[in-house]
């Protein structure tokens, strides 16, 4: 029987630290991230700005970033020796070229939805996640948790119906929120829930490091929008208007961030698995909202209000209530 060390998980650094501390502070960050990701998008990137440039810029700093990490822990001279080209294809090809297109997809809905809309219609993403580990590995939920994840998509619905009508009158038409809003960021939690289930298989299989994949997901994932800039109209966008085209040095700043979360997140699932995780989700709602109203003034609508008590709800049960198999009597 193999038993699992959260001090030797990929990705750990100093196998002596004490792995409690660093989940609470790799979780304090990832939190403070994901709530401000959104407002942060919306208030320091032009809506001018080629989606396709922000992602490419993101993916290498997240590139550097991870490669720093790798050569601090010691594990990047290691990876000089066992690193192949196929092996890294097979666990990284698919989900970083899925990963891509979910982060062009995201910069999208970034700047057409309020930030908490946005934070709690991204949170489906943990029911394509059940339903895709169900699909690749077989992973069962507990009726507990069939009933959360379908808290989470009324939750999704009301948004998607709240969202449209309260808005139709704005600036923005009700089609423009649904089109370039909504519909962009729940099919970004599809694709986000397929390369979350991908990922868990070559992290088991492969036994890939969460350093590791990120700068293998990272490389593998721009080459893959270089080659669709070709036909793309961000590619046309990029090649008459120049690569950095609306960029500030405020730009910057929300695709670090972005960069940085993306490492996090690899380094708490590594730490501490899905349940930590999923109280990191639900606390970043709360950041987004309070964010919104400090900076914005701008309190939470009616549908927010009821929508989010079931989101964080759905969470909550689904991650206190895992699925367990029925013990096998010993003959």
């Amino acid at each position: 029987m193999a038993a699992k060390s959260k001090a030797s998980k990929p990705g750990s650094g100093n196998p002596n630290a004490d792995p409690g501390k660093k989940v609470w502070f790799y979780s304090l960050l990832l939190t403070l991230q994901y709530g401000a990701q959104p407002l942060i998008s919306k208030r320091c990137t032009r809506r001018e700005v080629i989606v396709t440039s922000s992602v490419l810029f993101c993916e290498l700093v997240k590139v550097i970033c991870a490669l720093i990490l790798m050569a601090k822990d010691g594990t990047l001279k290691k990876l000089y020796k066992e690193w192949t080209l196929i092996g890294s294809l097979t666990a990284s090809g698919l989900p970083a070229a899925i990963y891509a297109l979910q982060n062009s997809l995201l910069q999208i809905s970034y700047r057409n939805l309020d930030s908490l809309t946005f934070s709690i219609l991204n949170q489906t993403k943990l029911f394509f996640t059940a339903l895709f580990t169900f699909i690749i590995l077989r992973q069962k939920q507990s009726i507990q948790q069939i009933g959360a994840l379908f808290l989470l998509i009324l939750a999704a619905v009301l948004l998607s119906v709240g969202e449209g009508s309260s808005k139709a009158s704005s600036s923005s038409s009700s089609e423009e929120i649904l089109f370039y809003g909504i519909i962009p960021v729940l099919v970004a939690s599809v694709l986000s829930g397929l390369a979350s289930a991908l990922c868990q298989w070559a992290a088991q299989v492969k036994k890939h490091t969460s350093y590791l994949m990120t700068v293998e997901m990272s490389i593998i994932g721009s080459l893959c929008l270089l080659a669709s800039l070709y036909k793309s109209p961000d590619g046309e966008a990029i090649r008459q208007r120049g690569f950095f085209y609306a960029w500030t040095p405020l730009t910057l700043i929300p695709v670090t961030i972005n960069a940085v979360g993306g490492i996090l997140v690899g380094l708490v699932t590594s730490y501490a698995g899905g349940v930590r995780k999923g109280f990191v989700i639900v606390s970043a709602l709360l950041v987004t909202a309070l964010l919104q109203f400090i900076f914005d003034g701008k309190p939470p609508s009616l549908h927010c209000l009821v929508a989010l008590p079931l989101v964080m709800t759905s969470i909550s049960i689904y991650q206190k209530y895992p699925y367990r198999g029925k013990a096998k009597k010993e003959d």
